[in-house]
This record gives C-alpha cells, sequence and structure tokens, in this order.
C-alpha cells in the first residue's frame, strides 16, 4: 500500500524526557526544517497557521537521520479526541442495519485523551476483568488546524492541518449495562471505548495537502498477518469535510483536536472474533501511514 512522502512525527531521543518533532521518510526519523526545533508536536499544530506555509516549501531530501529517535504518541495529547460512530455503509450493513434512506447528523462519543491515546509500538491493554471482548476499529483521524465553531462544509479543509492512522480499541462487554437504573442509562459508552490505551495513533500526521481526497483511500487492518477488514474511505456516511461542520456545531474546534471518522466492515463481533493477548495488529491506510501495536494482558 502506497504510503505518504513524509509525515510529522513525535519522538524520544537522548534526553527521554524531551519530546521533539522529526519527520518519518521511508522509515527513518529525520530532522525538520529548522522552524520546529524546540516544539513538540502538539504545539506545531497549535502554530499551524503559522508554520504550515514553511512545511508546504520544504522537502526532506538532504536531512539528517536521527539516529536515537523513539517515536511515541503524535500529540501528547489532544484537548479532544471526538469519536463517529457508524459511519461507514459497509460496517453498518454487516451490524445488520438496513442502509439509510438518508445519513442525518453523525454520531459522536469521546475518548478520554490522556489515558486512551498511545502512539505506534504501544501494547494495547486488556482489560483485567474476566470475559472481556476486545475489538479492533481501523479508522482516518483528522487533526485540526485552526479553531472554529459552526465552520460551513465549504470551509472545512481550513481547519484541518491533517491526517493520521487511529485503531478505535472497543470493549465489546461493556456497551451495555448488565442492570441498568433505567433505559436512558443502558449504554455505557466510557467502559465501551474509553479504557486505558483504547486509542493507538500514529505514526505521524500527514499534512492536508498531501491528501488529494479523504474520500478515496484505501483503509486496511490485519491481526496477525490476516486481514480483517479491507475497505475504503468512499464507504463513509458522512464524509470528513462534512464531519468536521457537525463536529463544530457541538463544540468549538481548536487545533490539536482529533476527529475519528468511523471504520469499515471487517470488525470481530459480527463474527465473534476478539483480540488475545501477543496479537499483532497493523492499520494501514493509503497515503497515511502504517500503525503496528501488539495486545497485552493488563
Amino acid at each position: 500500500m502506497r504510503m505518504p512522502d513524509w509525515s510529522l512525527v513525535q519522538y524520544r531521543g537522548g534526553d527521554p524526557e524531551q519530546l521533539r518533532t522529526g519527520v518519518l521518510v521511508d522509515d527513518k526519523v529525520v530532522q525538520g526544517p529548522p522552524e520546529l526545533e524546540g516544539l513538540d508536536l502538539l504545539q506545531v499544530v497549535q502554530r499551524w497557521e503559522a508554520l504550515a506555509p514553511r512545511l508546504r516549501t520544504w522537502t526532506p531530501q538532504d536531512s539528517p537521520v536521527v539516529p536515537d529517535a523513539v517515536l511515541t504518541a503524535p500529540l501528547t495529547y489532544p484537548s479532544k479526541v471526538l469519536c463517529a460512530g457508524a459511519n461507514y455503509f459497509d460496517h453498518i450493513a454487516e451490524m445488520g442495519v438496513q442502509r439509510p434512506a438518508q445519513t442525518g447528523d453523525p454520531f459522536f462519543f469521546l475518548k478520554p485523551p490522556t489515558t486512551t491515546v498511545t502512539g505506534p509500538g504501544a501494547a494495547v491493554p486488556l482489560p483485567g476483568y474476566p470475559g472481556a471482548r476486545v475489538d479492533w476499529e481501523a479508522e482516518l483521524a483528522v487533526v485540526i488546524g485552526k479553531s472554529g465553531r459552526d465552520v460551513p462544509v465549504a470551509e472545512a479543509d481550513g481547519h484541518i492541518a491533517g491526517y493520521v492512522v487511529a485503531n478505535d480499541i472497543s470493549a465489546r462487554d461493556r456497551l451495555r449495562m448488565a442492570t441498568p437504573i433505567a433505559e436512558p442509562f443502558t449504554y455505557d459508552w466510557l467502559a465501551h471505548k474509553g479504557q486505558d490505551g483504547f486509542c493507538p495513533m500514529g505514526p505521524g500526521i500527514v499534512p492536508a495537502w498531501q491528501v488529494t481526497d479523504p474520500q478515496d483511500l484505501r483503509i486496511r487492518l490485519s491481526v496477525n498477518g490476516t486481514v480483517k477488514q479491507d475497505s475504503d474511505t468512499g464507504q463513509m456516511m458522512v464524509p470528513v469535510r462534512e464531519l468536521v461542520a457537525a463536529a463544530s456545531r457541538l463544540t468549538r474546534l481548536e487545533p490539536g483536536d482529533v476527529i475519528l471518522t468511523g471504520t469499515p466492515a471487517g470488525c470481530g463481533v459480527p463474527r465473534g472474533e476478539f483480540l488475545n493477548a501477543g496479537d499483532e495488529i497493523v492499520v494501514e491506510i493509503e497515503g497515511v501511514g502504517r500503525l503496528h501495536n501488539t495486545v497485552v494482558q493488563a
């Protein structure tokens, strides 16, 4: 699958306490332009309007390799991680839901950023309680680079800094409360989606100008080398620009916010397949990157 020309990554080097911004090219981290020196990647995104023009004209050619770079989560941490649920036609079909005549407004939920967001190579912890049924969900994620409220769809592109690969890990056994106090409290989205380590992202942020059409990207996930999800972002019910606009009607979007855009068909729950300790998960999105994580028992 085609990988990006380059992406912005966050890494630790000789000083493990200091986070730096670099550029990932052909699986090697190289130094970025001087304007990024001393900034972590969240700070870069928060200054996106000022830095983007420089990055547009910069190329990694002849940039020195950073030999001791260890990649971390690309953003530590977004102020918000908004997730669009049930946003692929092929996914709702595998869940036994009929294709709607019209899509309407998207459904959003939140993940706690500082405890769910992890990076490439990080462990995906299985919950410690017995009977956990933990599932995978490959997703294209949008990184906001310009603040805004009530953003028109036609102006949404101007608020997007770039894109990153994400995996919306889900504890299917915790979606419904066993003994809800009343019907409105049946669904527990925090337990379902917000447990520790349930939002791996990375390896880096691909600037939006490298992605010609976010609705024309192949998206694939494998577990232990077996492909489970293989679809494309054209299956989205509500496309990226409309998702950004809809999210901004609910809350002010801020630079560094992340919006997960939904997952395609191939999740484990329709087939009764779930993650086990030792499983290797790889998510690939055309032109955006490849994210690898290993499942461990918490």
